[in-house]
């Protein structure tokens, strides 16, 4: 059943979708809420846009390559631009994801996956930003890898296996387990489970795309009130709600002009890494 977010954006309404299918779900069921993308036929010819240096190539391409064993999802790079300023903006390519890499600054986040959902609650675009500012993090190759193949996972609608630190052997999961790098049979199952059913429309573009969004609004000035700490993370624009806070991430909603919604997941950087 299609769902309409039309004159839903309330905190309590926002609260009661997001939590009933989070990350807090746990190991038996991670996915995001149910999120998917609209198609109609499995897999997916999904295409990544590639903003990413090469600090950040073979983590890119390992873990598209490890997603791809999914029978839901072929993706494939329409195309690539890593200059400085592309990666920096990271703007979205509606119908595509775009994956980048960036000094996104000292934030609190080394991580930040964003969805947007179209009037009918399909995924029809993400972005999924991974912060070079915490430098003595990316030090472990395996977290760099964990952190990259998670963050793209959100943009299928994949949530966590857990958030307390335990491993799952998933890069799905918290756990700094060298065995949590890359998608699990469960990831695999997850998928399929989410994307057996086929819909009447593709909300994803085998094209070229038909333009760059912003992601949901100007980003926080964090030399404006509201915008520090924990209050709203660099990089979720203004007006967006917490939905979501634990131990290792927060997630915040924002709607959009056309009734459906952004939803931003941020992965925060542990104590003791650069913090500002």
């Amino acid at each position: 059943m299609k769902r309409s977010f039309r004159g839903l954006l309330t905190i309590g309404v926002l609260t009661t979708l997001i939590l009933a299918g989070s990350s807090v779900s746990g190991w038996a069921s991670h996915d995001w809420n149910n999120y998917h993308w609209a198609r109609t036929a499995n897999p997916m010819p999904l295409k990544v846009v590639d903003s990413v240096d090469g600090n950040w190539q073979l983590e890119l391409e390992m873990a598209l390559f490890e997603w791809n064993d999914s029978n839901a999802l072929n993706m494939s790079v329409a195309s690539s631009d890593d200059s400085g300023r592309t990666r920096k903006q990271c703007k979205m390519q509606v119908g595509q994801i775009r994956i980048c890499n960036a000094a996104y600054g000292y934030n609190w986040w080394l991580g930040l996956a964003t969805i947007g959902l179209d009037p009918s609650g399909h995924i029809d675009q993400g972005t999924a930003k991974v912060n070079d500012s915490y430098s003595s993090y990316w030090a472990d190759p395996d977290e760099k890898r964990h952190v990259m193949c998670q963050e793209i996972g959100h943009l299928f609608g994949l949530g966590h296996t857990s958030e307390d630190g335990t491993s799952q052997q998933t890069c799905m999961d918290y756990s700094s387990d060298p065995m949590s790098i890359s998608p699990n049979q469960h990831d695999y199952q997850m998928l399929a489970d989410i994307y057996a059913h086929l819909d009447t429309y593709n909300s994803y573009d085998a094209g070229s795309g038909s333009g760059g969004g912003t992601g949901g609004g100007s980003p926080c000035n964090p030399k404006k009130p509201g915008c520090n700490g924990f209050d709203l993370p660099q990089g979720v624009p203004a007006g967006a709600a917490l939905i979501h806070r634990g131990p290792h991430e927060e997630t915040w909603v924002k709607g959009r002009p056309d009734g459906g919604l952004w939803i931003f997941h941020v992965r925060l950087a542990p104590e003791g890494h650069g913090h500002k």
